[in-house]
């Protein structure tokens, strides 16, 4: 008499050599011809799925599902940059160059930088959050995570929104020190338009500077206002803290 291990063995064994077998058969959905090579995880075949999907849309109807997609991660949407990608950012591994992606999410940044100087007061406010007049944004520290390689032609989505920084409930017990509040955190998001997938993410630093006085500073409420109200219409973002 057989034992449940033999038993679940055995199942096992029927299965895949009828998986096996219809690898072999043409009129098998699963059929691979000689010298190919399937998907490796039930991730590729989503993707792959994906792809044949989206062989039939236009580039507009690609554009706007990548829109669509950066506004479900929390984006807000008049804040997307759209970067075309040139053919002399490729390197010799025929992939953009890593280093390219930091001018891409700067264009993104001040993109963003536009709209919050829109909301804080009009186009020169604007124009005094780029040229550096009273108080500003100038760029601490980004980190940027590579995803998945992009080549050209391609089109990428990018965007900016602020984030809360992450402390443990005992951060005060352990003598972390409180969170700067010159400091703004943002993270942003790089999405391929051909390939309608995220291909990198960025979390960067900016400090709130006073240009007039030379020093880093702590704006006034209008700015934290300014930063948050475009996220907390849709989402669970909190307020930065504007106490020093």
């Amino acid at each position: 008499m057989a034992t449940a291990k033999t038993q679940q063995y055995q199942g096992s064994l029927t299965k895949n050599l009828a998986l096996q077998a219809a690898f072999r058969d043409p009129s098998s959905p699963f059929y691979l011809a000689p010298g190919t090579q399937g998907p490796a995880s039930p991730e590729d075949i989503q993707e792959m799925t994906q792809e044949q999907s989206n062989s039939s849309l236009s580039f507009d109807q690609l554009l706007e599902q990548g829109r669509t997609k950066l506004a479900e991660a929390g984006f807000h949407r008049p804040s997307i940059w759209e970067q075309p990608v040139a053919w002399g950012d490729q390197d010799p591994f025929q992939h953009v160059n890593n280093v390219r992606y930091v001018r891409y999410f700067e264009s993104s940044r001040i993109h963003w930088m536009v709209h919050l100087g829109q909301r804080l007061g009009g186009p020169s406010k604007a124009e005094a959050l780029l040229k550096g007049k009273g108080i500003s944004l100038i760029i601490k520290s980004l980190n940027i995570n590579y995803r998945r390689p992009v080549t050209y032609p391609d089109t990428l989505l990018i965007s900016h929104k602020p984030i809360q920084p992450e402390l443990s409930p005992n951060s005060q017990q352990e003598g972390v020190k409180p969170p700067d509040p010159a400091v703004l955190l943002l993270t942003s998001s790089a999405f391929s338009v051909t390939q309608q997938a995220f291909v990198a993410h960025c979390s960067e630093a900016l400090v709130w500077y006073d240009y007039e006085r030379l020093r880093k500073c702590i704006p006034g409420k209008e700015y934290f206002d300014a930063v948050w109200e475009p996220y907390l219409r849709s989402s669970s973002f909190a307020p930065q803290n504007t106490k020093p």
